[in-house]
């Protein structure tokens, strides 16, 4: 005499699997293989995947999401800083990267190519004038990517490495991007209105200057100690009133700027966080531009 065929239910992802447990959002049986445990019951692996789909991204106190721990920004900047060295290294020869400038000896000579990205005001050489004032803008954006050398370049890129993972993961890639290119820029620009027009400089560390003011004000922002940057910005400050052809300017000028892009994406608030964000950044980057074009008017007059 036969059996009578089971009439227990069957998981619907394994129809050889009888199970007496569902899903408790479906209702669909589940195996043991495929519950998964929830604040109340089980749920079948489609609704997990489903109540992934629907959850909001986890956001910081400013807006960035989880790709800002990733830390692309900042590994893109060493990058390109560093295929730049190379770059000018290339064209330059072996006294681009050392024994060819101050810091004891330790820097490098320019290259044709800080000759030609270098924040420069109004120059002659090469049988022409050259420079921002002569409508070489780019300058002001170009030579935060530039180095007299791999120990100018390495210095930096230490400070890069070391700020810039931390902030890029509080603020998100975007704002984190924006902030460390303002504050170059705006470096850049102080160089131009308070330098000398035929003084050159160059180098990430207007930048870099504006990270460690950065990490100081999110630091206040989110009601932790900024007291451990506090050595590392008056470290920064001793090297550059003591230790000569450093930009003064420009490392005040990216300090000041990179605090004031800090404070534009740390203050504002829920609702139209990022418009408001946006609009800061937007306000610091045209008073710079307007800075710059004062600073012109008054070399060509």
């Amino acid at each position: 005499m036969s059996e009578a065929p089971s009439t227990a239910p069957v998981c619907y992802r394994h129809p050889s699997r009888e199970t007496l447990l569902r899903c408790s959002r479906c209702e669909r049986p589940i195996c043991t293989s495929c519950m998964n445990d929830a604040v109340v019951g089980h749920h079948c692996p489609d609704c997990v995947k489903e109540g992934r789909r629907s959850q909001r991204p986890a956001r910081t106190a400013f807006g960035g999401s989880r790709a800002g721990q990733l830390g692309y920004v900042t590994t893109g900047i060493i990058a390109i800083n560093s295929l730049v060295m190379i770059a000018s290294a290339v064209v330059g020869g072996p006294r681009a990267i050392a024994g060819g400038g101050g810091f004891f000896g330790l820097l490098g000579t320019g290259t044709p190519l800080t000759d030609f990205g270098e924040v420069l005001g109004f120059a002659f050489y090469d049988g022409a004038v050259h420079g921002i004032a002569e409508g070489e803008w780019y300058r002001l954006a170009t030579a935060m990517f530039l180095h007299y050398g791999a120990v100018h370049l390495l210095l930096n890129m230490m400070l890069v490495a070391q700020l810039g993972r931390y902030l890029e993961a509080q603020l998100g890639p975007m704002r984190f991007a924006a902030v460390y290119l303002l504050a170059g820029f705006g470096g850049n620009v102080a160089a131009y209105v308070f330098q000398a027009p035929n003084q050159p400089s160059a180098g990430a560390s207007t930048a870099t200057f504006g990270l460690i003011a950065a990490v100081i004000v999110i630091n206040r922002r989110l009601l932790r100690d900024p007291g451990p940057m506090v050595p590392l910005l008056v470290t920064n400050l001793i090297f550059t009133f003591t230790i000569p052809y450093i930009s003064i300017a420009g490392h005040l000028g990216g300090l000041v700027a990179g605090a004031a892009a800090a404070a534009a994406v740390a203050y504002p608030r829920l609702p139209r966080r990022s418009l408001k964000q946006a609009l800061g950044l937007t306000a610091i980057l045209l008073l710079l531009i307007a800075a710059a074009i004062l600073r012109t008017q008054a070399i060509l007059t």
